[in-house]
This record gives C-alpha cells, structure tokens and sequence, in this order.
C-alpha cells in the first residue's frame, strides 16, 4: 500500500508528556522564563530551540543539557498499548512507518535500551538532531516521508502538540490530532480530524480520514 504513516513520539507512541511536563515546570522554577505555560508553549521544539530562544547564556545551557542528561537517563519510557497495536496493525497490512521527533539520538537509545525489538517496528526514525528547522516548520514530517519514500500527500501524521500539529499540516499531510497532552477541544480545528487516544482506532478509521 503506497501509504506512510509518520508518528511523533512523546505523548503519542509514549506515554512521557506528563513526565517531561514535570522536568521543564522544574527547569522554569530556577530559570524563571516568566512565559504562561512555559511546558506547554515548548512542546514539539527541539532542545536548541528552547535553549537558544529561552536560556541564551551557555552556562545555564550547561547546567540545563546536565539536568536532561541524568533526567533521560533515569525516566521510564512506556508505550501506549493501543499505540503498539496500531502500530502493529499498520505494519500487518504493509504500511510503512516513521517515527519523527524532536527528541534526540541520545535519549531515543535509552527508549531502544528500555523497549527491546521496539526499532524494528518502523522503517525510519528521524530525531531532532536530523534537522535544521523544528516543528511547527514542515521540514521534519517532509523528511520522515523522504526517508520512507513515500509522498507527503500520502502519508499519515500522529500528533499531540499544537506545533506538530502546524508541522504535520504545512507538510502537506494528513493530521491526526491526539488529545494525550492537550485537551481534544484545543486541537480538533487545527488536525485533520482529533481523537483521544488510539483505543478502538482502526487503520479503516485513518484510511477513512485520508479520503481513501
């Protein structure tokens, strides 16, 4: 099936957001940024993005990339059960499928470390480190449909953040909005349809929402 399917990771094949809501709450307490929501506002942005746009200085940098390190190190990274079925399910009917996230190479070995046989569920992963401009620019989703070798058009996105979503939309893709991290009343009119989490939902269900 000439079909992609490309997932964000925390919040939406992890259950990690509230997790890492936690560590930036904590961050923000003794680097006070004085941004409302500060947790919310930076989801979906690679980790040089908010320290270059919130923590210029390099030494509190240091001492946030030191916090994160031994933070990642620690933390338990769990899938979402419904999430693998799907996932599963995609893979059983020859879909191919991405993982595109701003997390980076270092924490994604952990996830490795913590999920065995976890990686071979998808045929590309691009992390944070991979590109030049974060989500809510396209060119994430553009590059996890280039590395499956399937057209935006054709593809599939799974998001929970407002700017992944943008992302997923400029790309050109079909948007699924999950409403894991933010309420579903705040991104059903961003997404291309929203839905709470991956219970019951079915690959007719996504076929159905790509118009095919």
């Amino acid at each position: 099936m000439n079909i992609g399917v490309l997932f964000d990771l925390d919040g939406v094949v992890i259950d990690s957001e509230r997790i890492y809501t936690q560590f930036w709450e904590e961050v923000e307490k003794i680097y006070p940024t004085h941004v409302e929501n500060f947790a919310l506002v930076i989801k979906g942005s690679t980790l040089p993005k908010i320290l270059n746009t919130y923590f210029p200085e390099q030494e509190k940098q240091d001492k946030i990339n030191e916090m994160l390190k031994a933070f990642e190190l620690t933390m338990k990274y769990e899938p979402f059960d419904e999430a693998l079925r799907f996932i599963r399910e995609l893979r059983a009917a020859g879909i191919k499928c991405a993982i595109v996230t701003s997390s980076s190479r270092r924490k994604m070995d952990n996830f490795y470390r913590q999920n065995p046989g976890i990686q071979e569920l998808f045929d590309a992963i691009i992390t944070g480190d991979m590109v030049t401009h974060s989500k809510p620019h396209p060119e994430p989703y553009l590059l996890g449909a280039k590395a499956i070798g399937i057209d935006i058009r054709n593809c599939c996105v799974f998001e929970d953040s407002l700017s992944g979503i943008a992302s997923g939309i400029a790309s050109g893709a079909t948007v699924v909005g999950l409403a894991t991290t933010l309420p579903i009343e705040e991104i059903h009119d961003k997404a291309t349809i929203a839905i709470n989490d991956f219970t019951g939902f079915t690959v007719a269900d996504m076929l159905q929402a790509m118009g095919r």
